[in-house]
């Protein structure tokens, strides 16, 4: 009888991009519609509105890339310090370091024979490795990668912002306002669902959060615009 080896695909593979690419589209999306719609109420020029939304296109993107890696680099700081500790402690008190790992194991549901057993068998084989896992809850898929989480919201803000000035330029100025909130909320209800079949998670639920909110931003800032009469 052939016996195969299955290897799921997990979803929690994707978490080091997924976060930072739908913070980043979602945030393009509305931050760029929103502003240009609370301009487009003070009925300003066309160049105006497509020169506010390059504007807000690029800083947007630089700051949601750059936002992103020097908070994720935060937490590898962090990570990195706590390895080091643990590599410290395993050098200097290694027994009490096997007994932390028994105990962790015995609160899991081992015996404590059982559990000391594989505390010890799992230290001579990688011990910075277990505490890692085990102790500080680090593993190579929760593990911080800076990088990753820059490029990936830079150009999902870059795929959200583009949307709201493709419409500048296409939309009929006569009716902006509506129209720019029209193709946004399109975008928003595209995002959730996107976002929801990468995430694994329910697409109504998902979809939900990401029109409210957005709808509410734009909402202000049109009311802004109108009362005002100026770009904010």
């Amino acid at each position: 009888m052939h016996h195969s080896i299955h290897e799921e695909a997990h979803l929690s593979n994707r978490n080091h991009w997924l976060r930072a690419a739908v913070l980043g589209a979602n945030d393009g999306l509305i931050s760029t519609a929103s502003l240009l719609v609370g301009v487009a109420a003070a009925n300003p020029s066309s160049q105006t509105l497509l020169l506010t939304g390059l504007a807000a296109l690029t800083a947007g993107a630089l700051s949601m890339a750059a936002g992103e890696y020097i908070s994720v680099s935060s937490q590898a700081d962090t990570e990195k310090a706590d390895l080091e500790q643990e590599r410290y402690e395993l050098t200097h008190n290694a027994e009490r370091e096997l007994f932390e790992l028994t105990k962790i194991y015995v609160a899991r549901g081992l015996d404590h024979t059982l559990a000391h057993q594989v505390a010890v068998a799992l230290t001579e084989h990688d011990a910075l490795e277990a505490h890692a896992r085990d102790e500080i809850g680090l593993t190579d898929l929760s593990t911080a990668k800076p990088i990753h989480a820059s490029v990936a919201s830079g150009f999902a803000f870059i795929a959200g912002a583009i949307l709201p000035i493709i419409g500048i330029l296409t939309l009929p100025t006569q009716s902006l306002v509506w129209s720019l909130a029209s193709v946004t909320l399109v975008g928003l209800i595209l995002l959730g669902i996107i976002s929801a079949r990468l995430g694994g998670a329910p697409i109504i639920p998902a979809t939900a959060r990401v029109v409210i909110w957005g709808v509410l931003a734009m909402l202000a800032t049109s009311l802004i615009g109108r009362l005002f009469g100026i770009a904010v």
